[in-house]
């Protein structure tokens, strides 16, 4: 697996939103089995700057969170380690990698971390090298070939031009399992709910309760 960024360089990308923000390595609440490089909570206890407030929205460096539904299906995927064992696993929007980490070290045969954003890729190879776990890292989502048994996702749903990847999951590989703590009544005849599980974004934004709320979607064979 190629790293393409160190975590220097990370960290120097992450001053380009937050000048005096470190990435930490990170025990998550409730998943004592994993760590992450992620955002040190200090970096949030201030006030920020106008110029600061733009660049977050702008440029939300949101693979420096671990975000809830990301934990709660990590969490689900190491407490039902069949879910993926001995399976070829794309991660959909990996972000942080939490939940392509989670899938090597429940077995997969591969967990492919797939996400557009290079500063995510790269937080996903060095969180995978924190963990000890061989991950292979995609950009594209329609330039990875090969047979596919599972495609997982978390938080994906909230922006509603990823809709239109709930039918090509279907197509693409036999499963798809989703975890979205926004939508909580997904109304598509392909998908069905599994579960609901607990999760909480870490450093903590102090979301809601009703956020940490977490749907498990699986599709209908």
């Amino acid at each position: 697996m190629d790293y393409p960024m160190t975590l220097a360089a990370l960290n120097a990308e992450l001053h380009q939103v937050l000048s005096d923000a470190q990435l930490v390595t990170t025990r998550l609440p409730g998943l004592p089995e994993l760590q992450l490089w992620l955002l040190d909570p200090a970096n949030l206890n201030r006030a920020f700057s106008s110029e600061e407030t733009r660049q977050l929205l702008d440029q939300p460096p949101y693979w420096s969170f671990c975000w809830g539904s990301g934990l709660a299906l990590a969490r689900w995927i190491l407490d039902n380690p069949q879910q993926v064992r001995g399976m070829r696993v794309l991660d959909f929007g990996s972000g942080s990698g939490i939940v392509a980490i989670a899938c090597a070290m429940a077995g997969a045969r591969q967990s492919i971390a797939c996400d557009l954003d290079p500063q995510a890729q790269s937080a996903c190879a060095l969180n995978a090298q924190l963990n000890g776990v061989p991950l292979t890292l995609a950009a594209d989502y329609f330039a990875v070939t090969g047979v596919i048994d599972l495609i997982i996702a978390a938080d994906v749903l909230y922006d509603s031009d990823n809709r239109m990847f709930l039918e090509h999951f279907r197509q693409r590989a036999p499963r798809a399992i989703l975890a979205d703590s926004r939508v909580r009544d997904l109304q598509h005849p392909g998908y069905t709910r599994l579960d609901t599980l607990h999760g909480q974004t870490w450093p903590d934004l102090g979301e809601p309760e009703a956020f940490r709320q977490v749907a498990l979607y699986g599709t209908v064979a």
